[in-house]
């Protein structure tokens, strides 16, 4: 592990972090992927704020969806090193894929242990949130992330093939 001495913590989206998440959006872009969704942040800095805001306080939700919270995961010298998402609530579907709590760490600063970190902050905050039993899932090829799961106290409870994607997921319950 290879985490550093500086201050880290989690932040809301906010304005004062905008290059900064702009940055983290070509680190993700240079690693061709495409898990953080860049079109809006990019076009409209300001729109993609207040959408994030919208989702997070369950106004003008689209349909099926449930409020959930983004969270910045910034080190003190103000590099964003991931983003984790916070489903307030489950549904069934969610409960199946998806689960409670969504993480992603940036490509370049991968297998340093920030995953281990962001996941065990964004369970703080569900717990603030009133959630005793947070439901995650991962693809069951990706070790890594079971591992952080486990790490974090996760269960495995069932695997399955989602049919939405075709791939075995595997699916814990941290208590």
């Amino acid at each position: 592990m290879y985490l550093t001495s500086q201050p880290i913590k989690l932040v809301e989206p906010t304005i004062a972090f905008k290059s900064e998440f702009l940055d983290l959006l070509d680190d993700q872009q240079l690693a061709g992927e495409g898990y953080l969704d860049a079109t809006l942040p990019r076009k409209d800095f300001v729109s993609y704020l207040r959408k994030s805001s919208e989702m997070s306080l369950a106004q003008k939700l689209p349909p099926g969806s449930v409020p959930v919270t983004t969270y910045w995961m910034v080190r003190s010298d103000r590099t964003i090193l991931g983003v984790s998402k916070l489903r307030h609530h489950l549904t069934p579907s969610l409960e199946i894929h998806g689960g409670h709590i969504a993480y992603f760490i940036r490509p370049s600063r991968r297998r340093q242990g920030y995953g281990e970190l962001i996941l065990a902050l964004t369970l703080e905050k569900a717990r603030a949130r009133g959630i005793q039993r947070v439901r995650i899932t991962c693809d069951t090829d990706n070790i890594g992330s079971a591992r952080i799961i486990e790490k974090n106290g996760g269960v495995l409870s069932g695997q399955m093939i989602y049919p939405g994607t075709g791939n075995q997921i595997s699916q814990y319950w941290i208590e």
